[in-house]
């Protein structure tokens, strides 16, 4: 097994297809299936089912692919710390809940840097690809929460995945509405209230458990719920159904807009504990890059000047 396999390997995963692969490796397909084929026979497994319309990993490759990035996500660290090649460009990646915070953090980092040297990459995603994208040093920081109900379950997770989580900032939960919902006006929010409305929430892929869901209280049954898949379709959802999320209430309205508003959640026997405690994931005695470093700082610089005392319970420095 050669680094160069697990690189055609990575890309074939990526393309879904030999094809386009071998286009994109400037490579002749036969080539690229005599190499496939041998390290599928070095490893006795099949990496990849082939049909017509392409190619799709087995449960083996899925396994595979997880070491085949962290490898070659190993190999190209060193070559771009050590490497005589000037023309590489260094990489850093985040991968995400959707929090807009999040990526204006990520905004202000990558204006320190030249863009024409590095190549960045911010990824909202799903809550298991958070911590899969960090384990496979697809991204050097995963952001996240906890709760009383998820906490046990997530921290297990990121100890088979070989993470730590560092908290940034405890908060309570909120209800985020568009600015002319009925309920808009008032000055709290509890679940009565919210009953008649549909609840949006992220989808997180088929089999997947409450504890990997973006929204507290996700055990709850709700008599209309909406899944999506990005942020843009959750606010336009507000604005034609009159529908909510529960979030931290941490907004970024540059990015978000200011047509929307974050009300408390107000507690009573159906939401004991509504507390989230929001921070990063980063794999396991790996230091930080110096883009990491930055970025974990706009993190703490943004959620220091822009959320109120009132809101949060604690910010960690």
């Amino acid at each position: 097994m050669t680094l160069q396999q697990l690189r055609y390997m990575i890309v074939i995963a990526e393309t879904g297809s030999l094809s386009r692969a071998s286009e994109q490796l400037y490579m002749a397909q036969p080539s690229l299936t005599a190499s496939l084929r041998e390290l599928e026979k070095e490893l006795g497994v099949t990496i990849f089912h082939r049909t017509g319309k392409g190619v799709t990993l087995t449960a083996d490759g899925e396994e595979f692919l997880l070491y085949a990035r962290q490898l070659y996500g190993q190999y190209e660290s060193v070559l771009e710390k050590y490497g005589s090649s000037g023309a590489r460009k260094k990489k850093f990646g985040v991968s995400a809940q959707h929090y807009s915070f999040a990526v204006k953090a990520f905004v202000e980092m990558v204006r320190e840097y030249d863009m024409t040297e590095y190549e960045f990459a911010v990824r909202e995603t799903k809550t298991m690809d958070v911590i899969t994208d960090v384990s496979t040093m697809r991204s050097e920081i995963g952001i996240l929460y906890l709760s009383e109900f998820n906490h046990r379950a997530m921290e297990k997770l990121f100890s088979s995945h070989n993470l730590v989580f560092t908290p940034l900032i405890d908060c309570r939960a909120y209800v985020y509405l568009w600015r002319k919902h009925p309920l808009a006006g008032k000055k709290s929010v509890s679940m009565e209230d919210l009953r008649p409305y549909p609840c949006l929430s992220f989808e997180q892929g088929d089999g997947a458990t409450f504890y990997l869901a973006e929204e507290i209280f996700s055990a709850r049954s709700y008599e209309r719920e909406i899944k999506v898949t990005d942020r843009a379709t959750v606010l336009n959802l507000m604005v034609g159904l009159g529908g909510f999320i529960l979030c931290s209430g941490i907004i970024c309205e540059e990015l978000n807009g200011d047509d929307y508003v974050a009300l408390p959640l107000a507690s009573d026997g159906e939401t004991p504990d509504s507390r989230m405690k929001i921070g990063y994931v980063t794999r396991k005695n790996t230091a930080p890059s110096r883009m990491g470093s930055l970025y974990v700082s706009e993190l703490k610089r943004y959620l220091t000047e822009h959320v109120a005392p009132d809101d949060i319970e604690k910010i960690y420095t």
